[in-house]
């Protein structure tokens, strides 16, 4: 199910160690002769408090001591503003309208994974997003290049083209049969090869967007609209991008909408990359963080450096290497797009 909150094992194990260290502080583990603490007894056995961290950091110990580092150091390193705030707030909303949409209790949800409330959540989420600022910063230092920079914007940045155009949508519905739905396509088709031939013999562009136009955005305007680049379905801006000023295309361009008629009348001069440097960065970061779903941890390894984060206990220090190259040997975004 959509926004389902899973169990966080690794809780318990923060749990016990909490429960653990309450209890040493208010004196109430027994020691054995030798000077080692009691935490439990059972038909004459006892286990102490070094078998007890031996035995959690087995399961999942490695991982639940690196929760702890990190939210330490992106607490430290990222405060909680009005933006963080409002992430968690919606992200919160989210999950409480899509458990409410299914008739379940969100309430009960989070005690069944671990949190005492909507409050210790919402933290959660915070951080989130806090990791995510983190991230974004490092690959904007570590992973974009002066070259990357360049390349994006030659390859993705244009001048607006000021264009009109008119659109044939076919008429159909889902409760067509192929064969109809095929017959509306092409009846749409060929009415949008007729006005062609109506500009072919003269008539005013504007007018007939005015008259055949489904786009009801901008027909009564003689189908005139400001295109950028991204704002329009790839085929329409290809196809604008390669008119000449004052032509029309000869040919209906056929899109998700229907079939284009496009009549070009400007281009604005390309923006100089000083201009658009963070916004080009911006999308590098976007577009580099959905390739390679390995950059949070990335980003997290090299924050902890930066805080000199040494781990003491050799076991724990061969889970946390296990750990992180695992985590970076598995790029689940390599090939796919999202």
């Amino acid at each position: 199910m959509k926004g389902r909150v899973y169990v966080n094992k690794k809780k318990i194990f923060v749990l016990v160690l909490v429960m653990t260290l309450m209890l040493t502080g208010c004196g109430q583990i027994a020691t054995l002769e030798n000077g080692e603490e009691v935490v439990a007894k059972l038909d004459g056995k006892t286990i102490t408090a070094e078998d007890l961290y031996s035995e959690l950091k087995k399961q999942g110990g490695a991982v639940t001591l690196t929760n702890m580092i990190d939210n330490f150091i992106v607490g430290k390193e990222i405060k909680t503003d009005d933006d963080a705030e409002s992430y968690a707030d919606s992200q919160l909303s989210s999950y409480k309208q899509s458990y409410q949409s299914y008739g379940q209790d969100f309430g009960e949800a989070l005690k069944s994974a671990g949190y005492s409330g909507e409050d210790e959540f919402k933290e959660e989420l915070i951080l989130e997003y806090k990791k995510n600022i983190v991230t974004e910063n490092y690959v904007k230092d570590e992973e974009i290049s002066d070259d990357d920079i360049q390349k994006y914007y030659d390859d993705n940045i244009y001048g607006d083209i000021e264009a009109r155009h008119i659109l044939i949508s076919p008429n159909t519905d889902d409760d067509m049969s192929d064969d109809e739905k095929t017959k509306a396509e092409e009846k749409a088709k060929k009415e949008a090869e007729d006005i062609i031939k109506k500009l072919d013999d003269g008539e005013d562009f504007a007018k007939l967007a005015k008259e055949y136009s489904d786009d009801e955005g901008t027909a009564s305007d003689g189908g005139k609209l400001t295109v950028t680049y991204g704002s329009v379905v790839d085929e329409f801006w290809d196809a604008a991008n390669k008119l000449k000023d004052g032509k029309y295309t000869e040919e209906p361009v056929k899109s998700e909408y229907g079939y284009h008629i496009i009549y070009r009348i400007s281009q604005k001069e390309k923006p100089k990359l000083d201009d658009v440097r963070d916004e080009v960065i911006d999308s590098l970061v976007e577009e580099k963080m959905n390739e390679d779903s390995t950059l949070q941890t990335k980003a997290l390894v090299a924050l902890r450096k930066k805080y000199n984060l040494d781990i003491t206990d050799d076991g724990l220090k061969e889970s946390y290497d296990n750990s992180v190259n695992t985590a970076l040997s598995n790029n689940t975004n390599q090939n796919s797009s999202n």
